[in-house]
């Protein structure tokens, strides 16, 4: 057995809201840099991020990222960190730590079929999007502005500024920006990402290929990274220069996509999809198997508690 071992008690939904949003905290300290290299490379060939970057053309995940050291600081892939954590906890804990209690809700019987599991998808993906749309668009705008000259020069000098600064500029309506193709594209990351992996772990332990611990997980949360990109990446392009878009640039997510089309093609649907891949196939390793083991030591730590002796 590698890790801990199974509790003997099913972890409770407390227990799996606050696990996944310390797993999921934990795997974006770890992959954000990816993150950050994959929303560069979906802008790029964007009217107003050609006009940015002028002479920069970013190339591949490390080429992005030797670019953005080179030009903006060592601390440049990082942009956005402070909001991207405070996203994961909440958006993961609902996405991913509610998902089981909401599919036992569609469904009477302890046996989940594909549709229970992908309503349950969904439903805590557009939940969990609601909740933390604000947190994304903060997130996405960091990553996205390219700093070049001094600090003084920066539309927002801090996180909580940015929340202040969209709401004063673009209103309320601005820290949700892009809701609609978030939603979209999180229903889908989280079906793909949550079935596939409930589905590869329940075959791989049903046909004693794998027992409960790291190489399981390490398997099933590999599948649904890949599972997740293929599927999600058009969805996620057009979110990101979207959110990322002054007022006015697209009327809306749908003419987003349009221009894209007509001015780059449909392989703009799938830039920057290495670094996608990259990013969601070790996040999504990393996440799920911090997760299980998050899950095994909360609940030995509240059975210790709970014990008389």
């Amino acid at each position: 057995m590698v890790g801990l071992k199974p509790s003997e008690v099913p972890p409770t939904t407390a227990v799996k809201f606050l696990g996944a949003g310390m797993a999921a905290c934990f795997a974006d300290l770890l992959t954000f840099p990816l993150d950050t290299a994959k929303v560069r490379l979906q802008i790029q060939g964007e009217n107003q991020a050609a006009q940015a970057a002028q002479s920069m053309q970013y190339r591949g995940v490390l080429g992005t990222l030797l670019i953005m050291v080179r030009t903006e600081g060592p601390r440049s892939p990082y942009n956005g960190l402070v909001a991207g954590l405070q996203r994961q906890m909440g958006f993961a804990s609902i996405r991913i730590g509610l998902y089981d209690s909401v599919k036992q809700f569609y469904t009477t019987s302890p046996d989940s079929g594909v549709t229970t599991r992908i309503l349950a998808g969904c439903t805590t993906g557009a939940m969990a999007v609601t909740c933390a749309q604000p947190t994304d668009v903060v997130k996405v705008r960091f990553q996205a502005s390219i700093h070049l000259g001094p600090r003084s020069d920066r539309k927002y000098s801090g996180t909580m500024d940015a929340y202040r600064t969209i709401a004063k500029e673009e209103g309320v309506r601005g820290l949700w920006k892009g809701t609609l193709p978030n939603i979209t594209r999180n229903a889908i990351v989280n079906c793909a990402e949550m079935v596939t992996y409930d589905i590869i772990k329940e075959k791989l332990l049903d046909c004693h290929l794998l027992t409960d611990n790291f190489p399981c997980h390490f398997m099933s949360a590999f599948g649904a990274g890949f599972c997740a990109t293929v599927v999600a990446s058009p969805v996620d392009v057009v979110k990101t220069r979207y959110m990322n878009s002054p007022p006015g640039w697209y009327r809306n997510p749908l003419h987003c996509m349009l221009k894209m089309v007509t001015q780059e093609g449909p392989t703009a649907f799938y830039k920057g999809f290495t670094p996608s891949f990259l990013r969601l196939g070790s996040w999504n390793v990393i996440m799920f198997v911090t997760y299980e083991q998050l899950k095994r030591a909360l609940m030995k730590v509240q059975m210790l508690r709970e014990s008389p002796f």
